[in-house]
């Protein structure tokens, strides 16, 4: 009896270890599986979590007039309304794209057709542009000031009287020098007592000059320090910069920025940033001692000796805003008032003037 009970009870011992084990195993694999899940449910939630894009965030402001990656198109001209380029040329050719032209008309034509966004031209073609495109251009800057010379193959000039009786020989008919001439001859009284002669190629001019075909001829800069190189018996008469202020209280503009209405539309933000860069490049070209290189380099200038001569009489500047507007305005008056075909017929409406401050 007592060896029965014994047995009963080492089966009942058995049993319960065996169902204490499976106990443990379901425990560990319910444990294990309830790990599974909520690591899987994680992992899940996460997932549908997208990154945020601070560009489509709701606050974030959003630039209405961005700068476009693409290089501003320039057109410029060889000599002083392109010199004050030449460092911006030189340093930034990722955000400009310049491009050199001998003649105004090649540039108007590119203004015209949409061909280029900004350009320096004369004065007085700016204002004409303005009336031909039907406002379709902006003045955004002065850019040169008076370059005009009366050069002399002799010693018989000494005051703008002196002319009388004489020929003056020049370049830029139909353009700013003619207009400033005939002004000068108007207001001292000499218009008809000097006769103006009219060459188109200034290399032609510079050499009849210096071998005495002709005595007396007006040239900019930098075709003045050429005719001076050339010829051992040429110097500088008069300059034209101070006879026009012994008659004006404005200063003699020259050259401006234009820019195309629609373009200043479209990227103000690129027009501002290259009215900057356009004043640090003009510092640059009169201070810097490599500035005559950089200008040859840029094909402004043939030769460095003779950019070297001419930038410091370029007048090279950069004049924006409401003194630029003022300055402007008051030298087409004085056109007009000469000859209102010289700046499109008509003084320019408040629309032609930019006079927003880039810095």
């Amino acid at each position: 009896m007592k060896r029965m009970f014994l047995i009963c009870l080492s089966v009942l011992l058995v049993l319960s270890f065996f169902a204490c084990g499976n106990q443990q195993q379901n425990t560990e694999q319910d444990t294990q599986a309830n790990t599974d899940a909520n690591t899987d449910a994680n992992t899940n939630a996460n997932s549908d979590v997208q990154p945020t894009d601070p560009a489509t965030e709701p606050n974030q402001p959003v630039d209405e007039n961005p700068v476009s990656a693409e290089p501003v198109k320039i057109a410029a001209l060889a000599g002083p309304t392109g010199v004050g380029l030449a460092y911006l040329m030189q340093d930034m050719q990722d955000r400009y794209s310049v491009e050199i032209f001998t003649a105004p008309d090649q540039v108007t034509a590119k203004i015209i057709n949409g061909e280029v966004d900004i350009a320096a031209v004369p004065i007085n073609l700016a204002s004409v542009l303005f009336a031909k495109t039907e406002g379709k251009v902006n003045v955004i800057a002065i850019n040169t000031l008076g370059v005009l010379y009366i050069l002399e193959n002799g010693e018989t000039v000494g005051s703008i009287s002196d002319l009388t009786g004489k020929t003056i020989y020049a370049t830029g008919q139909g353009s700013t020098p003619e207009y400033v001439l005939n002004y000068l001859l108007a207001a001292n009284g000499l218009t008809d007592s000097v006769n103006v002669e009219y060459i188109a190629d200034n290399t032609e001019l510079i050499a009849k000059l210096a071998d005495g075909t002709i005595s007396v001829a007006m040239l900019p800069e930098p075709h003045v320090s050429v005719a001076l190189a050339q010829g051992e018996n040429v110097r500088v008469a008069l300059n034209v910069n101070d006879l026009w202020n012994e008659k004006n209280e404005t200063q003699l503009v020259q050259g401006v920025y234009i820019v195309r209405s629609e373009y200043l539309a479209d990227h103000k933000a690129q027009v501002d940033a290259f009215l900057k860069d356009a004043a640090d490049s003009a510092n640059k070209v009169v201070t810097e001692e490599d500035a005559a290189a950089v200008v040859v380099a840029q094909g402004i200038i043939g030769k460095e000796p003779i950019a070297k001569k001419a930038i410091p009489n370029c007048n090279i500047t950069l004049i924006t805003g409401e003194e630029m507007k003022k300055t402007v305005s008051d030298m087409l008056r004085v056109l007009f008032d000469a000859n209102p075909k010289s700046i499109g017929g008509a003084m320019p409406a408040d629309e032609f003037y930019y006079t927003a401050d880039p810095s």
